[in-house]
């Protein structure tokens, strides 16, 4: 007798184009309708920031064992393979789901991860969704009218860039979902939709707002059509061949930076809005601002674009804030906590990871470098100065969504 498949739902995108929001409004809705359903995050960076944010959800802070994370390298790449039959196998082993989800990198290849599922003994693959920053197909692709012209000169001159990678990722999924759609008009975004069908007439299109899909749409779709996609195989193994051992594709590079001080927030302000440009791919990460000392903060930039969130309270701005209203039993256990923090300002920290042509990734973690206070500039912050706060005051808290 055979045994029911568990059904897989891959997440595919580019960078920034709204994965971890999507992943963590699925898995807040799995929560508060019982569904059992595991998780496998993908990030390219060391720091992980998307393992922590999807680990930040209710459904995972309840139960740690539905989560996998795989950082510092591309989940298509021969070792990125590797790691999800383990996590997969580990997974299967503590739980018995509903469904696995898997978020992918940006940089992910989406063919090497359907090859992986075609044949497998326990898990199904039934939908391959892959997420599309309309607002980024406006400005960078003229609403989607230039991406198969620009794919077609990549091809004439035996070049592969971000631009194959975004087109492949549309060719091999089964739903294309268009994100960012409030800040686009209505005949903007059908323009979108009916150049990409043109890639893929395949795909169904949904728009998504916030990452508001209903999980139960998850649990109708049919199996995944490998017929649909048997060509792109032939095509393009070749290709996907020589690009398995790489850990960094199209010309993609990282840059981590670490440090415990806090952003001027001017400074800040006026770096972003003078080097940031569309070769930052993607930066995220946590950090403070000298002007709002208690605020634990997420930074989420995409091309052009940063988005600010709250992701809580320092502890040390609790133990510093006279009016904490905590027990003495309980401000004694938050102090032993906070002697095992290595940094000048107690759990306070900035941890990004910028992602981007290899050209500019530097050049633009050089600049977020000079946005840290200076010696001179702590002291003055210690003795009560205020900075000058050009960024919006009304923020997103995460922990709320």
């Amino acid at each position: 007798m055979s045994v029911e498949k568990i059904p897989v739902v891959i997440l595919n995108g580019f960078l920034g184009s709204g994965k971890t929001t999507l992943f963590r409004s699925l898995l807040k809705q799995s929560k508060e309708k019982k569904l059992s359903i595991c998780a496998i995050v993908n990030d390219m960076s060391e720091l992980d920031i998307d393992g922590e944010l999807i680990a930040s959800t209710s459904a995972v802070e309840d139960d740690s064992k539905i989560l996998e994370s795989i950082s510092s390298f591309v989940l298509s790449s021969k070792l990125g393979i590797e790691k999800l039959d383990q996590s997969i196998i580990k997974l299967l082993s503590n739980n018995s789901p509903d469904m696995i989800i898997i978020e992918t990198s940006g940089s992910c290849h989406p063919m090497p991860l359907v090859k992986y599922f075609k044949n497998h003994e326990k898990i199904k693959l039934t939908g391959v969704f892959v997420l599309v920053d309309s607002v980024m197909i406006a400005h960078d692709f003229d609403y989607g009218k230039k991406l198969i012209p620009t794919m077609q000169k990549n091809i004439i001159n035996g070049k592969r860039d971000t631009v194959n990678l975004l087109i492949e990722q549309i060719l091999f999924c089964s739903h294309l979902i268009l994100t960012k759609v409030d800040k686009m008009q209505n005949d903007q975004i059908q323009e979108i939709a009916t150049q990409i069908k043109q890639i893929n007439p395949y795909a169904s299109t949904h728009s998504v707002v916030f990452g508001k899909l209903l999980i139960d749409s998850l649990f109708e779709i049919n199996d995944y059509n490998y017929f649909n996609v048997a060509n792109l195989f032939e095509e393009l193994q070749p290709t996907l061949k020589s690009e398995e051992n790489t850990e960094r594709p199209y010309n993609l590079a990282t840059k981590v930076i670490k440090d415990d001080r806090p952003f001027h927030p001017q400074r800040l302000w006026d770096v972003c809005h003078k080097y940031l440009d569309t070769r930052i791919y993607r930066s995220k990460g946590f950090f403070w601002l000298a002007s709002r000392n208690s605020q634990s903060l997420l930074w989420n930039q995409a091309a052009g674009g940063i988005n600010l969130a709250l992701m809580g309270t320092w502890r040390t701005a609790i133990v510093e804030d006279k009016d904490n209203g905590l027990l003495k039993e309980e401000l004694k256990v938050l102090k032993e906590n906070l002697k095992n923090e290595t940094g000048r300002f107690g759990d306070r920290r900035c941890d990004l990871t910028i992602i981007g042509h290899k050209d500019h990734v530097n050049q633009f973690s050089e600049k977020l470098k000079s946005c840290f206070l200076n010696d001179e500039e702590i002291k003055k912050w210690k003795s009560g100065i205020n900075f000058k706060d050009p960024w919006p005051k009304n923020i997103i808290n995460v922990k709320n969504k």
